[in-house]
């Protein structure tokens, strides 16, 4: 078939490249590594790939893009989100940044394995970008090669659609395409790498703008191009703050603030852990933003990161992940304040953060624990209790919090502690081995829970069904992508 002339709906999809447009491009136009000055992109193709085949797509997100099912099994797809083929109005780029990593700033960075294809515009007139992960190399790839294997793409687009389904601000993934070619990875990081199927993910967003793309114009003192980019992302994803100035560059770092609060907040509801929190991790429009060494914490272990690089030092723990964002915000500030030069509105934007954060945290628990409203006399002992008591001995987070609301909290309390454990011992991975003690800590924490449910007079139906509207049933735990990967790599799509 010749997928030059097959003629599918992608041929109907209204391209406007906005970001090349109107923002400056890179000069050189060779695929070769280098330090690129003055520009917020430089263009590059994907690299073409021997034999694709088309593992999964999304179609929701097919939907959205104006995408038909026939389309999408289409072998035209297939070419075009290998990186084969080039749409007539698409404008591949790549961009360029810098970025914190690990508290440290590493210079240039830039999309190493990433090429924005173009941004398309919808029926319903949303603009939205095509991105490739796993195309090649292109002018930032510093020492990689550019791909991705089919292990960390399955991880990547399965993660992306359930933080979606779960309420997560997240960007989203159109498909996954193998590519017919092997990538050598060492994939435990013992010096033994092997060939592992190669993959691309199309990854889709309104905008893959990362902190790290205003960070390295401050850092090269380039004012002029940190005000264009400023201006220009006002003007397209923050265009209800008005014409950019001094008070709206203000109102938009707080917006920041708060919407990164907000994601914050969400991926400590879920479990999630990012692992690599660095800046250039960090999305603009606070949408979480490159799945790597993600993981869903399964015993309750504020300590836990999934990153092994990050094993001794645990910057990107849990229970810190709060903190780091908070942390990455300043050095945006620190990256803006040229524009603003004004150190006491900018440090009262960034004090919106914790805020912003502790109230969304407390409305989250309360929607965890069924409750209405967050009572600071009673509340905040309750939550402080139950994490202790979470972590008296190895808990489930996930089975927890979807037992609990199978407490019985309309009936006397006059059971005993081994009764009113019951509901919950599916999430104790060693229930055998639950102390009298640690029954005491877990039982007068649901007797206090009670109390405080009773205080509000909401029947157990009507808790338990706000409960499970925000905790999760299932989570994407490693042995479950795991098993998808396994599929996956036998050609079982």
């Amino acid at each position: 078939m010749n997928t030059q002339t097959e003629h599918t709906d992608l041929d109907a999809l209204t391209f406007d490249n906005r970001f090349t447009h109107e923002l400056p491009a890179d000069p050189e136009t060779g695929n070769h590594r280098r330090q690129v000055r003055d520009a917020c992109y430089s263009r590059v193709n994907p690299t073409p790939v021997a034999n694709p085949k088309r593992v999964a797509y999304s179609k929701e997100v097919a939907e959205f893009l104006d995408l038909t099912q026939e389309t999408c099994e289409s072998e035209r797809f297939t070419q075009v989100f290998a990186g084969n083929h080039i749409l007539e109005d698409m404008d591949p780029f790549a961009m360029c940044y810098g970025g914190h990593q690990f508290g440290n700033w590493a210079g240039q960075l830039g999309d190493g394995r990433a090429i924005n294809l173009g941004e398309v515009v919808n029926k319903k007139g949303e603009h939205w970008t095509l991105q490739l992960k796993g195309a090649g190399p292109t002018p930032y790839s510093r020492t990689a090669d550019g791909l991705a294997v089919l292990r960390s793409s399955v991880r990547e687009f399965l993660c992306s659609e359930a933080m979606y389904r779960l309420g997560v601000p997240t960007t989203r993934a159109l498909s996954l395409v193998t590519t017919g070619e092997p990538v050598m990875r060492d994939m435990l990081y013992d010096g033994n790498p092997k060939n592992e199927p190669g993959a691309v993910v199309c990854r889709v967003a309104p905008s893959f703008t990362r902190f790290g793309n205003f960070q390295i114009f401050a850092a090269q003192q380039k004012t002029d191009l940190l005000k264009q980019l400023v201006d220009y992302t006002i003007r397209t994803d923050f265009p209800h703050l008005g014409e950019p100035s001094k008070e709206v560059y203000l109102a938009w770092f707080g917006e920041i603030c708060r919407k990164t609060a907000l994601m914050i907040a969400h991926w400590m509801r879920v479990g999630f852990v990012h692992g690599v929190m660095n800046t250039d991790n960090m999305s603009i429009l606070s949408l979480t933003i490159d799945y790597g060494p993600y993981g869903w914490l399964e015993d309750f272990d504020p300590n836990w990161t999934p990153n092994t690089t990050d094993a001794q030092g645990r910057r990107y723990r849990y229970g810190h992940q709060p903190q780091i964002a908070h942390w990455n915000l300043a050095q945006l500030a620190n990256a803006i304040f040229p524009l603003i030069d004004d150190t006491e509105a900018l440090q009262a934007a960034l004090d919106v953060y914790p805020n912003a954060y502790e109230q969304h945290h407390q409305t989250m628990m309360m929607d965890k624990l069924g409750l209405n409203t967050f009572n600071p006399d009673t509340d905040n002992d309750l939550i402080t209790n139950l994490f202790e008591a979470l972590r008296v001995v190895e808990t489930d987070m996930t089975l927890f919090y979807r037992n609990l609301a199978d407490v019985d909290a309309e009936s006397q309390t006059e059971k005993t502690n081994d009764e009113l454990i019951e509901p919950l011992l599916d999430a104790y991975y060693a229930p055998d081995e639950l102390t009298s003690e640690h029954k005491t800590q877990i039982s007068t924490w649901i007797r206090n829970y009670i109390q405080r449910v009773k205080q509000e007079g909401t029947s157990n139906d009507a808790r338990k069904s706000k409960m499970n509207q925000s905790n999760p049933k299932y989570v994407l735990r490693n042995y479950l992508a795991q098993l998808a990967i396994d599929k996956a790599e036998e050609g079982d799509n």
